[in-house]
């Protein structure tokens, strides 16, 4: 018995493939090899994925990328800064996520010793070259359309380390079983939900647009016919009615009357409520494939509703910041990281975190930058905090290069009990808050130094430094010798000079007659509480008797500790 029913099934989905053809030296990602054009139209057409994507993309991002020691590193920091600007770190952070890699062009100076710029480059317009007999990548292939390779032919461009160090391409992607070419996006598994998404949406976007025309069942009464026939007629309309956006008339020629086609209408029971299912269905999925663990996160409402548990809300964000953000901050970190040790440069990088919970909320009092002549600074950036709960301070007084090198030799074994003892015991002054370390801290103490002389200063880089009361650490002071915070009272008018020897200046001028700068560093030594080390009856020990047990100080150039003004 023939089966003259036709059941049209949906087109299940399956997972990418790398294709290697014999004739092609580079790599198919797909059956057809547009497989990244999948998941950007995946993208495009679901509101749900396209919501999730841009708002994972914008807290990976952050505030911006940074280095956890950028205050010991300033020039290196600046350096990074350069190559990877704001708009190139989003645009490869984008691809990294959506497409599950990106691609990054290292450009290197002409000499070939460093790299001097990093552009980015889509990731969806690059395929990789078969590997060599190692399983190493060589080259990846670039073309602007890989769908008409005659007007756009694919031109070969040398993985980074493999080439003449002119232009490389850096990929960057995370590792996939199964996969030795691409890397599967993290959301692979709601692709599919995504799609279904796209097409429900469509189709009642469609159904509006006719009239809520209900389903068809086309009869024709003339006869059946035989299985060759039944094939064409059955492809026709297929291609005439199949499909989210497929005609809703169908045209029929028959011979006479008494053999018309006939069409039933079939209605959906329910329909409204099936249509909910599907898309909450569909949402969900989307959401869990991505690692989700609240739509309110991102402005998506739960079944529930809005939720006004705040501590739900701020566990939730923390599971999904640790479990999904940090992971793909890593990865990029590490991924550029390979392009800063070509450069010498070594900092431990991160991103500046955004909590959409509190950065948004939060109503922040806007504080005015110190202006100093052609440049904004905060008083804040280079100044470090101490904790009082935790440190306070037993020695301050004027930098003194005699005992600089005593007392910084004296906390560098001031772990060692036996030496503990020759540490001068001062008395209790004030405490601080401590967040960067310094090469002169000890586990015991802390030195600090703090911009101090005349309380009126009569330059303006004087009087926000007096008025700011920081403490800076030595590093931060010699970060500012390469940065014009004092503009024109340098040598010769110089708008850079050593702030950690010349204080605000030694410019003679008609406006300053009297000559330089009155102020001086003073050093604060800060030792952590709930010791018993200290005695007032210690004794000082002097640069001249650690010498004399072998000790080697460090020396400090005897201006930082004398006010210009008594320089000659």
């Amino acid at each position: 018995m023939s089966n003259n029913n036709h059941v049209i099934e949906l087109k299940a989905y399956n997972p990418p493939k790398a294709v290697e053809g014999r004739q092609d030296k580079w790599v198919k990602f797909g059956d057809k090899n547009d497989y990244f054009q999948f998941l950007i139209d995946r993208y495009n057409n679901s509101t749900t994925n396209n919501q999730v994507i841009n708002n994972i993309v914008k807290l990976i991002y952050g505030k911006g990328l940074t280095a956890k020691n950028a205050a010991q590193k300033p020039q290196e920091y600046a350096q990074m800064k350069m190559l990877f600007t704001k708009e190139v770190t989003k645009k490869a952070i984008t691809d990294m996520y959506l497409l599950g890699q990106c691609a990054l062009q290292v450009i290197y100076s002409k000499n070939k010793k460093t790299i001097v710029k990093v552009e980015h480059i889509p990731a969806h317009l690059l395929r990789p070259e078969k590997c060599n007999e190692d399983g190493i990548i060589e080259n990846y292939y670039y073309s602007d359309n890989w769908t008409n390779l005659r007007e756009y032919p694919a031109t070969p461009i040398p993985a980074f380390g493999y080439g003449d160090r002119t232009l490389e391409i850096l990929m960057i992607g995370n590792y996939t079983v199964g996969q030795k070419y691409f890397s599967s996006v993290a959301y692979l598994g709601g692709l599919s939900y995504a799609k279904l998404e796209e097409d429900i949406s469509e189709y009642l976007i469609s159904l509006v647009e006719t009239g809520f025309t209900p389903l068809k069942i086309i009869n024709f009464n003339n006869g059946v016919p035989d299985a060759d026939q039944q094939r064409k007629i059955n492809d026709s309309v297929i291609d005439q009615t199949t499909g989210a956006s497929g005609k809703k008339l169908l045209i029929s020629f028959n011979s006479d009357e008494t053999k018309k086609t006939t069409i039933d209408s079939v209605q959906l029971d329910n329909a409204s409520a099936q249509y909910e299912y599907l898309s909450n269905e569909a949402r969900a999925k989307i959401m869990l494939s991505h690692g989700v663990t609240s739509g309110l996160l991102f402005g998506i409402p739960t079944a529930s509703g809005f939720s006004s548990n705040a501590d739900e809300l701020k566990t939730a964000f923390v599971l999904f910041n640790n479990n999904v953000i940090i992971p793909n901050q890593e990865q990029f970190c590490d991924g550029i990281d390979k392009i800063l040790a070509y450069n010498g440069v070594v900092l431990d990088l991160t991103f500046i975190p955004f909590n959409p919970l509190i950065d948004v909320l939060a109503v922040k009092e806007e504080v005015a930058p110190t202006k100093l002549k052609s440049i904004e600074i905060e008083a804040t950036d280079f100044g470090s905090d101490l904790d009082l709960e935790e440190w306070e301070l037993c020695d301050s007084s004027a930098v003194n290069y005699e005992r600089e090198d005593e007392y910084d030799d004296l906390i560098k074994k001031a772990n060692n009990p036996s030496l503990l003892k020759r540490v001068q015991h001062f008395a209790s002054t004030g405490s601080a808050y401590p967040r960067r370390g310094s090469e002169q801290d000890s586990k015991l103490f802390k030195t600090r130094y703090r911009y101090s002389g005349s309380g009126v200063g009569e330059r303006e880089f004087c009087k926000k430094m007096l008025s700011a009361n920081k403490l800076y650490r030595k590093e931060d002071i010699i970060a500012m010798d390469e940065m014009p915070v004092n503009k024109g009272f340098g040598l010769d008018g110089a708008d850079t000079y050593s702030i950690w020897l010349w204080k605000g200046g030694g410019l003679l001028s008609e406006k300053y007659p009297n000559g330089t700068c009155k102020h001086f560093w003073t050093r604060e030594t800060y030792r952590r509480k709930g010791t018993d080390i200290l005695s007032p009856l210690a004794q000082k020990v002097t640069p001249s008797e650690a010498r004399k047990e072998g000790e080697i100080l460090p020396t400090n150039d005897p201006r930082v500790y004398k006010a210009p003004h008594d320089m000659k």
